[in-house]
């Protein structure tokens, strides 16, 4: 007679743990998450899995703080907010949207849906990015570069001077990326590049939420991995607010192991296998 092989349950497709690696349920993320004012979603970005965790848990906690939620994300840049805000409205058709906002390629199968979730049960969505012009150009010469913007330019940055700590989680690791480009990049301009941009998206998260409201914001797991990024600008600008990170990592298998260890409130591991593959 044959062995029997493995089953569904034996090859779970994704598992959430805490911080310290205790296996914890769906429920008890959202329990956790509506308990707190700004939600950071630390995704990645070409795994459909993930993507798919986020909607079920947008669409869940709407139907617990119905229209006290706001919804947000890095993959949205704020000088987009008025085509944004229009779609939402229903003044203009979805075409435009895509056509004229800077929407990412995996758009309309990964961030369409959240969305339209917004644009369903009339919530706001903050494209709380900032322009990637302007990161380029701090990625060129620097933060002092961003004075030189006119004043409607600087509507679309967090306020300056803003601060970089090259000590925080995540910016070590980006400060090695940089110097491993030796000549063709400034590795001090290139982790100011990724810090203008947390500090940008912390801070319209924060400009944007209402007293009673819950934001949950969506970003690349970098921008908020050990509470780095965005969650330390959050902190920062508001050392009050109630902060729940989520990180995605993925593994052979989905097993928490010590690089996983205090990477967020709750880490996500899947299976590597999930994601998809640029051609």
């Amino acid at each position: 007679m044959r062995q029997q092989g493995p089953t569904l349950r034996d090859k779970p497709v994704y598992r959430l743990y805490d911080a310290g690696g205790k296996e914890i349920g769906y429920q008890d993320i959202l329990d956790q998450c509506v308990r707190s004012e700004v939600i950071l979603f630390g995704e990645i970005h070409e795994n459909p899995l993930v993507h798919w965790l986020q909607l079920e848990l947008t669409r869940d906690l709407y139907e617990i703080r119905k229209g006290h939620l706001m919804l947000g994300a890095e993959m949205l840049e704020a000088d987009n907010q008025l085509i944004v805000d229009e779609y939402l409205a229903g003044l203009i058709e979805h075409e435009h949207l895509v056509k004229e906002a800077k929407v990412w390629e995996n758009y309309d199968t990964d961030y369409r849906p959240l969305v339209d979730v917004a644009k369903e049960h009339g919530l706001r969505f903050i494209a709380t990015n900032i322009p990637r012009r302007y990161a380029s150009l701090v990625a060129r010469e620097g933060m002092k570069a961003l004075e030189r913007l006119s004043g409607e330019a600087k509507r679309y940055i967090a306020p300056l001077p803003i601060a970089l700590d090259l000590s925080t989680p995540g910016y070590r690791q980006a400060m090695e990326i940089g110097m491993a480009h030796g000549a063709n990049l400034d590795a001090k301009n290139f982790v100011a590049a990724q810090a203008v941009k947390d500090a940008t998206m912390a801070y319209f998260i924060l400009k944007s939420r209402g007293p009673k409201h819950l934001f949950i914001h969506y970003n690349g797991d970098y921008h908020s991995k050990e509470c780095g990024g965005i969650c330390w600008y959050l902190k920062r600008y508001d050392p009050d607010v109630r902060v729940r990170t989520i990180s995605s990592v993925s593994r052979d298998t989905p097993v928490f192991d010590d690089e996983c260890k205090g990477l967020a409130d709750i880490v996500l591991v899947t299976p590597a296998a999930l994601e998809r593959r640029s051609a």
